[in-house]
C-alpha cells in the first residue's frame, strides 16, 4: 500500500511519522501546490491531508484512491459530494486538539485582558531597572471574573472554553444551533450585545460564513476582547481589524485567515503590530500531544478500513 502525505510541513517537523511505514510505502511531500496534486497522488491509495483541497480539478481521474485521511477537524478543504461519486472514503480526526485549542483561547484572552506583552516590554526595555518606581500599572487592566464570556460554537472546544471560562468566575453564555441543556443559550446578536469577552469556535459553513460580521462587530462592547480560533471567514475580518484599529473593540486574537498564510493585502497585517491585536500562525490546534493524538487516530481509521469497517467516516 501506498500513502502520500501532501503537505507533511503542517503537522510538524517533530512529528515521528515512522509509524506509518507499517502499512507499505511512505511519501511524504512537505507541502504540494494545487497543479501537482494529482500527480503526486498518482498511484496511491491513501492520502493524509490538512489544508491541501482534494476536489474534481486536483484529484482528476485518479484511479487507486481509495481513502482520504483529513489530518484535522474540518473538512471544508475536500469535497465530499465527488469523492463520495468517486467512491473514495474520507475520514477526519475529531476531538484530538481540544485541550490545545482551548488553551492557546484562554491564553490570548488573559493576554489581551491583562497587557502582558505591554508589561513585559517595559522590563525588557530595561525602563523597569532604571526607574525609580517598584511597580507599574498602567495599561489599567481588570480582572476577569464577574465578566459575561460568550461561546460561539459549543461543540468538544467550546465546552473546555466555557469551563475555564466558569473557573475564572466568569458568566459563561453560549450560541449553537442546537440549545445544549445545562448552558445559557442566546441568539448570535444578544451574545454579541451582552459579551466581554466572545471566543468563537464554531465549524465553517454556509450557516456559519461571515457569521461575525460587520454588523455584529459593531453591536460589540467598545471593551470587549474577540477571540477568533474557529476559521477565518467565520469573521468579517477587515471590519474585524477596523474596530481594533479605531478603538471600538478592546483586543482581538486570531489564530486562523481565510488565506493562509495572510499576506501582505490583509488587512491584519496592517494591524499586526497594535498592543491590542494578538495574532498567531495557526498554531492552536498543534501542540505535540495533539499532532500525536491525531497520527494516532489517523491510523486507527486506515485499520479500520483495510478491515472493511468505519471509522471516522464523513463519506
Amino acid at each position: 500500500m501506498k500513502i502520500v502525505l501532501l503537505d507533511a510541513a503542517t503537522l510538524g517537523d517533530d512529528l515521528d511519522l515512522a509509524p506509518l511505514s507499517k502499512y507499505g510505502e511512505v511519501v511524504p511531500y512537505p507541502s504540494t501546490e494545487p497543479e501537482n496534486v494529482e500527480k503526486r497522488i498518482s498511484g496511491a491509495d491513501v492520502v493524509i491531508v490538512n489544508k491541501v483541497k482534494l476536489n474534481e480539478s486536483t484529484v482528476g481521474g485518479n484511479s487507486s484512491l481509495r481513502l482520504i485521511c483529513i489530518a484535522a477537524t474540518g473538512f471544508d478543504n475536500v469535497d465530499l459530494e465527488f469523492m463520495k461519486r468517486k467512491g473514495i472514503g474520507v475520514c477526519n480526526v475529531v476531538g484530538y486538539s481540544t485541550d490545545s485549542v482551548a488553551q492557546l483561547t484562554v491564553s490570548m484572552v488573559l493576554s489581551l485582558a491583562t497587557h502582558l506583552p505591554e508589561y513585559n516590554a517595559y522590563v525588557e526595555s530595561g525602563k523597569y531597572s532604571r526607574g525609580s518606581v517598584a511597580n507599574k500599572l498602567t495599561p489599567v487592566y481588570h480582572e476577569i471574573a464577574g465578566k459575561t464570556w460568550g461561546i460561539v460554537g459549543l461543540g468538544n472546544i467550546g465546552k473546555k472554553v466555557a469551563a475555564v471560562a466558569e473557573a475564572f468566575g466568569c458568566r459563561v453564555i453560549a450560541n449553537k444551533r442546537t440549545p445544549v441543556e445545562g448552558y445559557e443559550c442566546v441568539d448570535i446578536d444578544t451574545l454579541c450585545k451582552t459579551a466581554d469577552i466572545i471566543t468563537v469556535h464554531t465549524p465553517l459553513n454556509e450557516g456559519t460564513l461571515g457569521l461575525i460580521s460587520e454588523e455584529r462587530i459593531a453591536m460589540m462592547k467598545r471593551d470587549a476582547i474577540v477571540v477568533n480560533v474557529a476559521r477565518g471567514a467565520v469573521c468579517d475580518e477587515a471590519a474585524l481589524c477596523r474596530a481594533a484599529k479605531e478603538g471600538k473593540l478592546c483586543g482581538i486574537g486570531v489564530d486562523v485567515y481565510s488565506a493562509e498564510p495572510f499576506r501582505e493585502s490583509s488587512p491584519y497585517f496592517e494591524v499586526k503590530e497594535l498592543p491590542n491585536v494578538c495574532l498567531t500562525p495557526h498554531m492552536a490546534w498543534g501542540s505535540y500531544e495533539a499532532r500525536n493524538r491525531c497520527l494516532r487516530d489517523m491510523m486507527a481509521s486506515i485499520d479500520a478500513f483495510l478491515a472493511g469497517e468505519k471509522r471516522s467516516r464523513l463519506v
